[in-house]
């Protein structure tokens, strides 16, 4: 009982620092620097895979797989935008 607590708590830890995560590349982006769109997209996905599973909500399967590849691939734009966005 008290590992599913401790299970729950992180969870609970998880969804918020990834909506941070999220804000914050949003208003990175916001800045001029649009490809953080891509980073703010993929910790969506985690903030919405993390609620699925706090709420008990069936995501499982195909749905899943579509989004984290999605994700997979926002992120990939979001960090060669900041390799190539770095001080030379």
């Amino acid at each position: 009982m008290k590992a599913q607590a401790v299970a729950l708590r992180m969870l609970i830890i998880s969804i918020i620092l990834e909506a941070t995560v999220m804000i914050v590349a949003i208003l990175v982006a916001r800045q001029g620097r649009p490809y953080m769109y891509g980073l703010a997209f993929t910790f969506g996905a985690y903030v919405f895979y993390d609620l699925a599973r706090y709420l008990h909500w069936g995501v499982e399967g195909p749905l899943l797989s579509s989004l984290f590849l999605i994700a997979s691939a926002s992120a990939l734009v979001a960090v060669w935008g900041l390799y190539k966005d770095r001080p030379r």
